[in-house]
């Protein structure tokens, strides 16, 4: 599952090339090798990116960094080698050690990360931010996409939104001047907000995650926002299909008409 040795350095920077395109880069998130080698064949996938939610459940897990660690980058080192395409992973909060974390998954192939405050202390979070940085670097991989995220709009609670969307956009501008290629809110937005998040960050630096009631897609571009994933909700998706196979067999019917095959 290792990648060539020359493959990694040109795979991130193949990712960063994606993040900066001012062409809303989307990713379909993946959870093992078969998951992204079928997204990865799908006409206009660019790159992969893991969803650690989706790996801890396919091994029996909670999600919250609950799978070992040694676990999941073995699961994403299978899913680099199931494609060519550039993977990017997430990995919560590094596990409890982000630059050893990130400098195993590089190890794998691995060219960006996600990588969550869990609203820390915002100086806390940027040594983090920094360490891995350096990492990447002198893992020879200095193109390697960080994708810091904040999760204030998801712990948000009932606090006032437009406090909570200001203290994010400060968390996300500080997590870009530390160093990290783009930042990561996650949550519902609305077109006012994002606007303000990528005045904070600057255009292709925000990701988001795409959830019901989300701006379209086309609209998330023009406003600049370099990223939209969609985490669990994949996984999700499948899995939904497979419980109505279930339920049609159940009700003495069968396979629908449009089961695709598998190459």
């Amino acid at each position: 599952m290792t990648p060539a040795p020359d493959a990694t350095p040109g795979a991130a920077a193949e990712l960063l090339r994606l993040h900066r395109d001012p062409t809303l880069l989307t990713v379909v998130n993946v959870w093992d090798a078969i998951s992204a080698k079928v997204v990865a064949e799908t006409p206009g996938t660019a790159a992969l990116a893991t969803a650690s939610h989706s790996i801890a459940a396919s091994y029996g897990y909670e999600d919250g960094e609950q799978i070992p660690v040694e676990t999941m980058i073995e699961a994403c080192g299978r899913i680099v080698a199931a494609t060519t395409l550039p993977v990017t992973a997430d990995l919560e909060a590094g596990y409890g050690d982000p630059g050893e974390t990130v400098r195993r998954a590089i190890a794998v192939g691995v060219v960006g990360c996600n990588l969550e405050d869990q609203v820390q202390p915002l100086e806390e979070f940027l040594g983090h931010v920094e360490t891995v940085i350096d990492t990447a670097v002198a893992e020879g991989v200095p193109d390697f996409v960080l994708n810091a995220r904040t999760d204030v709009l998801l712990r948000a609670g009932d606090r006032d939104r437009d406090v909570v969307i200001s203290e994010a956009a400060v968390r996300a501008r500080a997590f870009v001047e530390a160093g990290a290629p783009v930042v990561f809110v996650p949550g519902k937005v609305t077109e006012d907000e994002v606007a303000r998040l990528v005045d904070a960050v600057g255009p292709q630096r925000l990701t988001l995650i795409g959830v019901p009631g989300n701006p379209p897609l086309a609209r998330l571009e023009e406003l600049g926002v370099a990223r939209v994933s969609y985490g669990p909700y994949s996984q999700r998706v499948a899995l939904t299909a497979l419980q109505q196979l279930v339920e049609a067999v159940h009700a003495g019917g069968g396979l629908p008409d449009d089961v695709r095959p598998l190459n």
